[in-house]
């Protein structure tokens, strides 16, 4: 079954999320919500529908991408269930899915090469959570 995969972006972000979506579109179902330019644009009005279609299910993960990653990492966070892990190397996605079953990445295209974008973004879309001791903290993450 391929995996249906959220992916949003600001401005900043915009060739990442371009580049990223040509990468991956092969072997994932990928929604794209947006931006659509390298316009300046708030970055809440296009995390919040990524972060809702993996909150309700629609999608099962996200990428999400802006110039530090942290604005898109907050506004996503908010969403109940959704858990994302701000990434600037692989280890930290693969360890964002197995120690927290992370569901959504950002990624912080001013900091990084596209190319360790995708190398981040393709560990985390293939890594698997571990469970054990760490659902145990995972479900005292809810408030």
């Amino acid at each position: 079954m391929i995996k249906k995969i959220a992916i949003a972006c600001d401005h900043a972000g915009f060739e990442y999320k371009e580049y990223l979506k040509t990468m991956l579109q092969d072997r994932y179902s990928i929604t794209d919500y947006g931006t659509t330019g390298e316009a300046s644009v708030d970055y809440p009005d296009f995390v919040h529908p990524a972060a809702s279609s993996v909150e309700d299910g629609t999608n099962e993960l996200g990428i999400l991408i802006c110039g530090s990653g942290q604005g898109v990492q907050l506004t996503a966070n908010k969403h109940k269930g959704v858990r994302c892990a701000l990434c600037w190397m692989p280890e930290l996605g693969s360890l964002a899915k197995q120690h927290n079953n992370c569901n959504m990445v950002a990624i912080p295209a001013r900091f990084i090469a596209k190319e360790l974008a995708l190398e981040i973004v393709e560990t985390f879309l293939t890594t698997e959570f571990e469970g054990g001791r760490h659902q145990l903290r995972v479900d005292k993450i809810s408030c």
